[in-house]
């Protein structure tokens, strides 16, 4: 036996097609909006590269200041590393030093100089994200990308620094004078 509904009933449910139009409606928002939030989020990641290039080249900067203009790693550091190596790079940027670009852990009269980074900032783009680690070109300028994994590319003689980052969306965003 079949229960008969009254026209409240009906008139309160949805049919199958009033669904299936609520459904393509969603549909068309989200294949709008989806794609904003992924540019945004680019967005995100490129503004975070260039805050961390302006910041890396005023420490560079600064240190070329104090220092009779010389760029760090471009005169080893006092601490076993050599001109032109990542281990230089970091010592001039992260401790103390003197007037010649000598390195020291802790500040004192030789060393009243820096430190001009508490840690070197990461990628924040491309196959490299997150890498705070130093690779040294000095023989172009600007320096290249490499294949290895190293956050940023730096040429001790010019002083210029790049992400290390072989994305192709990234392609206009590897120097710092750019921006």
């Amino acid at each position: 036996m079949r229960k008969k509904t009254s026209a409240a009933q009906t008139a309160a449910a949805f049919s199958l097609v009033e669904l299936v139009v609520v459904v393509a409606i969603l549909a068309v928002i989200a294949a709008i909006a989806i794609p904003r939030v992924v540019s945004a989020v680019k967005g995100t990641d490129e503004s975070a590269l260039r805050e961390n290039l302006a910041g890396l080249r005023t420490a560079i900067d600064a240190f070329a200041a104090e220092h009779g203009g010389a760029f760090p790693a471009s005169i080893a550091d006092g601490l076993g590393n050599a001109a032109n190596t990542p281990g230089a790079f970091e010592n001039h940027l992260l401790k103390y030093s003197s007037d010649a670009g000598q390195a020291a852990g802790a500040p004192d009269s030789a060393h009243p100089f820096g430190p001009y980074l508490r840690q070197i900032p990461p990628v924040p783009v491309g196959a490299n994200k997150g890498k705070n680690t130093v690779a040294i070109d000095a023989a172009n300028a600007p320096p290249l990308v490499t294949t290895g994994t190293e956050g940023w590319v730096y040429n001790p003689t010019t002083g210029q620094i790049i992400a290390n980052s072989d994305d192709p969306n990234q392609a206009g965003l590897r120097t710092y004078d750019e921006y």
